[in-house]
């Protein structure tokens, strides 16, 4: 199924046991940040790793079967404008209180949901990992001339394996399904998550 554009990326910390990490430890009030237009949305998402390596088996001078790997999922995000302080908590980066960010080797889990569309826009498919680690390897900084050279904030997230997923990296969802349920599928990409009930208008 051919699917459209980025429509939305939402990313979440994580705990040891994969929980959501909500509040002033985690990246908003609910534990949930959206890029969105603050961020100047994100300008890609770069899914390799879905399968794993195949590998042929062969008896008798012919390929008699294949053996699959698992998948081992990574993630190129480019956002155009990435929040300092949520970037920073994404790789795990310890704060000294002065302004100074450092990094500790304190490796930082976090969930993502990259939501995307089908072709007619009529229906979301979204790719959930609910446990991974973020990284940014590189700030290739250039000088303006009579141009300005704008760097984007590019990111690898490389999954890992998610207790709620059954002990695989990533999951798929869809609302093709008429037994789709967003409410669940938060539930399971981070960690617990309940949305707050939204109150009926008096």
């Amino acid at each position: 199924m051919a699917v459209v554009g980025v429509k939305l990326v939402k990313l979440a910390l994580v705990d040891d046991e994969q929980k959501i990490i909500a509040g002033e430890d985690g990246l908003s009030e609910s534990g949930i940040y959206e890029i969105d237009n603050k961020d100047l949305g994100t300008k890609s998402a770069n899914i390799t790793g879905l399968a794993g390596t195949i590998t042929k088996i062969y008896g008798n001078n012919t390929a008699q079967d294949v053996t699959t790997g698992a998948a081992a999922p990574t993630v190129a995000l480019d956002v155009n404008n990435l929040d300092f302080l949520i970037s920073q908590k994404l790789k795990g980066f310890t704060s000294d209180g002065k302004g100074g960010w450092t990094d500790e080797k304190k490796k930082q889990h976090v969930a993502m949901l990259i939501q995307t569309q089908s072709i007619d826009r009529q229906h979301n498919v979204y790719f959930g990992f609910g446990n991974g680690l973020w990284t940014e390897s590189e700030k290739n900084l250039q000088t303006d001339d009579a141009d300005e050279h704008r760097v984007d904030d590019a990111s690898t997230y490389t999954a890992l394996d998610c207790i709620a997923f059954g002990h695989v990296p990533y999951k798929l969802y869809s609302d093709f399904e008429e037994t789709f349920e967003e409410s669940a599928m938060l539930g399971e990409v981070f960690g617990g998550y309940k949305a707050e009930p939204v109150s009926s208008p008096k």
